[in-house]
């Protein structure tokens, strides 16, 4: 056995030498300095270069290139330690197995672990830079950049083809568009030939390729995304040649989305069957992309090859932005943020990832913002050999986080596998989660990353999913969670069209103005501290308010409901409110104020608004049951008392209670009580600072205009740079900008003060030449 398995090393050995060798024999064209690919003069030898040679840029060379290349026409490497600049104004192509953005005079064909010895940057000295448009000058109108990565003999297989870029720069810019995403403004039907936006778009053109998403699941267990290519614009009327297959409503609360995948920069895999490429960034590296294409990427059942990948950053991209990006037909993810703080994610179109597609990766990732980005068709996978949480399973949320510390605005989740957004935290001895997290001020400190609630999670919304949940909120946490002056906020959240609507397996949760229209409404609660207001429940068959731990029916704490309407309900014999039997702390209790029910059609024998309800139901086991107060039910101070019939109170003084249908079941009773105060399970206390990010610096009319993010758990009263205080371009600052007196070598340090008196101490430092 030992011989075999020296065998099987030296052979190892051999292949690598004899790969090391074959690499060492391609020949190396060299920059002669600045100038366009396609003249001689660029070039040592002064030849261009041709197919299967490493091209180096050496430092100070600026090679524009200009070539639309021929698919026979594939460069093995480029290797960028000067600049390589795409012309804006033409249309290009580059086919090549490997780019790589480094400080270096080798053309290393590997060492894509560059984090653990790519050093800081020289300050004041260039980087290397890979632009594909700049933020200033994007891909024009009539240009176009594609780079083709294409596997070429003799390249490592698990990591090429690639770009990846170590403590360089790397730009990719497209034409700009004032949405990537809307809404649906009329239903289609089927067989339409065309569809109405809820609003205008610039930047869409004839040509583009659109997906309009499922917004119902009664053509199977499968939501259909349906993909079309635009014929004509005509206003908010998009015009394509193939009839639709399926209904997409556009009317009322519930409408689908229309995004489009279509850019004029893309980066591809020119055999998507085959060996697909990914992309890189790490440590110390800058740049941005905005309204750029990442098409038939990834690398299936491979660790780190992403799509799109923010690899172990920190804070050293702070300022960077994924900005209007399309990120399409991924075998691994679409954007991966790992080890990665205060990156901004925003109006980007994800469709079709194995995996989950907006992912952030081992829990150590904050104050990054992920807002307004539409995730489309994200299937399970497999979970990854020596992947770093190995509780997570792959298996397909739209979006997926394990450190809530970041904000989720403004995000919609569509046509997803299980999940459309997940919070995943379970401790294991494989899965420590106490990890080193940055404090606000900068300094390190190991917590227990379960205790962190979010920064803000608003205005999302999810339907249409094949799999299970909406949004699963914790499950797998063990009961650990924030305190009750830090709790998970939720607010203005639509959950629509899927089996399990929100799961909160969370302690110390808040939630505002939630909607829920699917098949089961608020499931599997861990009801220790949770607070809702303003909660709407429609159109749900089974359970719309869950018992503790469903089957388990177990409740740890207080739960109230301020708020709670039942909408057009056919719950066919469930309660709308289940009772929870088991009194675990002997603290349990459940307080409701202000329900409705409007439309309630089941007309059952066992109708009721507050029942046991079916399946499994454990015999009591505590002292104590878990009574409902519904307050204020028979009139002011007049409160309804609802217990189980099989609860301790109802034992102990059954002539006490009374039954009265429909507001008590078979198996529940309830009597009048007074001098209940509606309870104050939590006391939220904002002492979290702002966070603030400068995404864009220009130059203009002798001024500089800045721009930039912020985010907060609470109110953001102002905004500063170098003194001066910023305007809000969007609600409470999400987005600011800034005009100021233009210098040379001019230092900018941006940052924020919340409403509470929170003053940002990790300002945000830019050198602008």
């Amino acid at each position: 056995m030992l011989r075999s398995v020296s065998l099987v090393n030296a052979c190892f050995l051999c292949l690598a030498t004899l790969l090391t060798a074959h690499a060492a024999e391609i020949p190396v064209i060299q920059s002669a300095g600045s100038g366009n690919w396609s003249a001689p003069a660029s070039w040592k030898g002064g030849k261009v270069p041709g197919g299967n040679v490493k091209v180096q840029i050496l430092p100070g060379h600026i090679v524009t290139y200009d070539v639309d290349a021929a698919d026979d026409l594939v460069i093995r490497s480029v290797h960028i330690a000067g600049t390589l600049r795409f012309d804006p104004a033409k249309k290009t192509r580059l086919n090549v197995g490997l780019i790589k953005v480094q400080d270096s005079d080798d053309t290393d064909e590997e060492g894509f672990d560059c984090e653990g010895h790519v050093a800081e940057p020289e300050p004041g000295k260039a980087r290397p830079a890979l632009l594909v448009g700049t933020p200033d000058e994007p891909i024009a109108t009539n240009g176009r950049a594609l780079i083709r990565l294409t596997m070429v003999d003799g390249l490592n297989k698990e990591s090429c083809p690639a770009i990846v870029c170590c403590g360089g720069q790397m730009d990719f810019h497209g034409l700009p568009m004032n949405r990537t995403w809307v809404k649906l403004g009329a239903t289609a039907a089927k067989g339409d030939l065309q569809i109405t936006l809820a609003e205008p778009v610039t930047g869409w053109r004839v040509g583009d390729q659109l997906i309009l998403t499922p917004t119902q699941n009664d053509y199977g267990d499968d939501p259909v995304t349906e993909k079309r290519v635009i014929t004509a614009i005509d206003g908010n009327v998009i015009k394509f040649a193939e009839a639709l297959e399926h209904k997409h409503l556009g009317e009322g609360d519930n409408r689908g989305e229309v995004g489009n995948l279509s850019r004029n920069v893309v980066v591809e895999s020119a055999d998507p069957a085959g060996e697909r490429g990914h992309t890189m960034y790490h440590r110390y590296s800058k740049g941005s992309i905005s309204y750029a294409e990442f098409r038939h990427l990834g690398k299936k059942n491979v660790l780190g090859r992403y799509a799109l990948h923010f690899h172990l950053i920190g804070n050293t991209m702070r300022g960077s932005s994924v900005i209007g990006a399309s990120i399409w037909d991924s075998h691994n993810r679409w954007l991966t943020i790992h080890g990665t703080n205060y990156l901004v994610v925003r109006d980007n179109v994800g469709f079709g990832s194995v995996g989950h597609g907006f992912f952030l990766e081992d829990g150590t990732e904050i104050f990054n913002v992920l807002d307004r980005n539409l995730a489309v068709g994200a299937v399970a996978g497999k979970r990854l050999p020596k992947q770093v949480l190995q509780f997570d399973q792959n298996e397909g949320a739209g979006f997926w986080w394990a450190n809530s510390l970041n904000s989720f605005t403004r995000n919609v989740a569509a046509g997803n596998d299980l999940y459309g957004y997940r919070y995943e935290a379970t401790a294991s001895r494989s899965s420590k989660l106490d990890l080193p997290v940055m404090q606000p001020d900068g300094s390190e400190k190991v917590v227990d990353i379960r205790t962190l609630p979010f920064v803000r999670f608003e205005d999302n919304e999810v339907h249409s999913n094949s799999g299970l949940y909406g949004i699963n909120l914790g499950e797998g946490v063990n009961f650990v969670g924030p305190d009750a002056r830090h709790p998970f906020i939720v607010r203005n959240t639509k959950i629509w069209d899927v089996h399990y609507g929100f799961r909160p397996q969370v302690p110390s949760l808040l939630v505002e103005n939630m909607t829920i229209q699917s098949h089961y409404g608020v499931y599997h609660p861990n009801f220790d501290r949770h607070v809702y207001r303003d909660l709407t429940i429609r159109s749900t068959n089974t359970e719309p308010f869950n018992r503790g731990h469903d089957d388990a029916s177990r409740q740890h704490g207080i739960v109230t409901v301020d708020g709670l309407t039942f909408d057009n309900m056919r719950s066919g014999g469930m309660p709308l409110i289940q009772i929870s039997d088991h009194n675990v702390t002997g603290n349990a209790v459940s307080h409701f104020r202000r329900v409705s029910t409007t439309n309630w059609k089941d007309n059952s024998r066992t109708r009721a608004l507050v029942n046991l309800g079916g399946g499994p139901r454990p015999v009591p086991s505590t002292e104590k049951g878990v009574p409902i107060y519904l307050h204020d039910h028979y009139g002011p101070g007049r409160h309804a008392m609802v217990v189980s019939t099989r609860s301790p109170e109802y034992k102990a003084a059954p002539d006490s209670f009374r039954k009265e249908p429909p507001l008590t079941g078979d198996e529940s009773a309830v009597k009048e009580v007074s001098n209940m105060e509606f309870p104050k399970v939590l006391d939220p206390v904002d002492d979290l600072p702002p966070a603030t990010v400068i995404t864009h610096v220009a130059r203009k009319d002798g001024k500089l205009l800045v721009r930039g993010t912020c985010s907060d758990n609470g109110e953001v009263k102002q905004v500063v740079v170098n003194g001066q205080q910023a305007k809000a371009t969007s609600a409470n600052f999400g987005e600011w900008e800034v005009s100021l007196a233009a210098a040379k070598d001019t230092k900018l340090a941006a940052h924020a003060i919340d409403a509470a008196g929170n003053q940002e101490k990790l300002t945000h430092e830019v050198a602008v030449p």
